[in-house]
């Protein structure tokens, strides 16, 4: 991988990469728990953020403020695609486990 010209280059591409890791994601019965796939989202931002963390360029000031940055958009990024899995998991309930509407 060729250095990277700035920290914005740098929270691009980890953007990049992370939606690529997130679109390539299947979903195959037997689905994972809810809590399950959060605990996986966070440990694949924790990954990314570590990997990244050797790579930002400039003062300890604009490292830490680039891998925030970094840090925040993989977590939206990480929660939309949460939402879709929570969907995924309500379409996938059996209306026998679905409680008595009164």
């Amino acid at each position: 991988m060729a250095p990277f010209q700035s920290n914005k280059d740098l929270i691009s591409t980890g953007i990049k990469e992370f939606n690529v890791l997130l679109d390539q994601q299947v979903f195959d019965d037997p689905l994972m728990p809810e809590e399950d796939m959060k605990t996986v989202v966070n440990d694949w931002v924790n990954l990314y953020i570590n990997y990244y963390k050797k790579h930002v360029l400039g003062e300890q000031q604009e490292q830490d403020g680039a891998l925030k940055e970094l840090q925040q958009e993989l977590s939206t990024l990480g929660s939309q695609f949460l939402a879709k899995y929570r969907i995924i998991l309500k379409s996938k309930e059996t209306p026998s486990s679905k409680p008595p509407s009164s």
